[in-house]
């Protein structure tokens, strides 16, 4: 659980790294502008590779993004797909499920935003939207919750065994930035549509969401279906390591080709699993 201590470790080493690094970190510790859109635009071809080489065989990929509010989500996703044959990529947001959906199998709602042949989708929060908010809301009840967390590392497994390429990242911001985040929504008129009811709330459940997020994460990583932790309070470098990650676990036509490292930072892109020392 993050807490002032873990956040004050943060901001330091951040100003570390410009100390150490100015000429890759900015003031802030964050990576500079100039050498993200860089390596950016390199990751995006090779995503552009990697789109063909799903079309041309058929494969079907599927990455689920989850995270506290305001980690970056939408963010990240939107530099995946940016360049994207709008063909072959989508993005799956649910709205709330409608009364009938209520009444189905949870995942029913989700199967049918599953990726076609020679199509990646990307998920904008998933089934472990039941996990999060709606436990820590009590959105669902108790019963839901235990049938949900037993099921879905089944339904997970059986969606790899099918042959879907399944990804989850889970973008972790610390808690001053979180609120900082959700600060600037208020303000900027750009980003005030981001902001709802819900993420005021969130900052005050903190800790409850804390804890609804570290048994997720130990009831539904397996090695079929692992989750992937994400240091997102540097937005650019979360992107430029999320990217990295899904390149490298896939050999796609013409990898061998690629003119920047696939190789992602441990300190921003690791194993849940990693991290807990098991």
């Amino acid at each position: 659980m993050a807490s002032k201590k873990h956040d004050k470790h943060e901001k330091d080493e951040k100003k570390s790294l410009h100390q150490l690094h100015p000429d890759v970190f900015n003031k802030k510790g964050n990576l500079k502008k100039s050498l993200y859109e860089t390596e950016l635009k390199k990751l995006q071809v090779e995503l552009i590779k990697l789109q063909n080489w799903v079309i041309k065989k058929n494969k079907r990929v599927l990455i689920i993004f989850e995270g506290r509010d305001a980690a970056g989500k939408g963010g990240t996703i939107k530099r995946i797909t940016e360049h994207l044959n709008p063909r072959g990529a989508r993005v799956a947001a649910l709205l709330k499920p409608s009364d009938v959906e209520k009444g189905q199998w949870y995942f029913q709602r989700y199967v049918r935003h599953l990726p076609d042949p020679g199509e990646i989708v990307l998920f904008d929060r998933s089934w472990y939207n039941r996990a999060g908010v709606e436990k820590v809301m009590e959105f669902c009840t108790p019963d839901e919750y235990q049938k949900f967390m037993n099921q879905v590392p089944m339904y997970e497994q059986m969606l790899v065994e099918d042959g879907i390429l399944l990804f989850k990242y889970y973008l972790e911001i610390t808690h001053d930035e979180e609120k900082e985040r959700i600060s600037a929504r208020k303000t900027d008129p750009l980003k005030r549509w981001k902001l709802s009811d819900m993420d005021l709330k969130s900052l005050a459940l903190y800790d409850e969401y804390s804890k609804a997020k570290d048994e997720m994460l130990a009831r539904t990583h397996s090695p079929y279906s692992p989750w992937i932790i994400v240091n997102s309070n540097d937005k650019k470098r979360a992107r430029i390591n999320i990217i990295k990650d899904i390149l490298s676990h896939i050999e796609y036509d013409g990898k061998s080709g690629a003119e920047i490292s696939l190789a992602s930072d441990p300190t921003i892109v690791n194993l849940y699993s990693h991290l807990i020392n098991y």
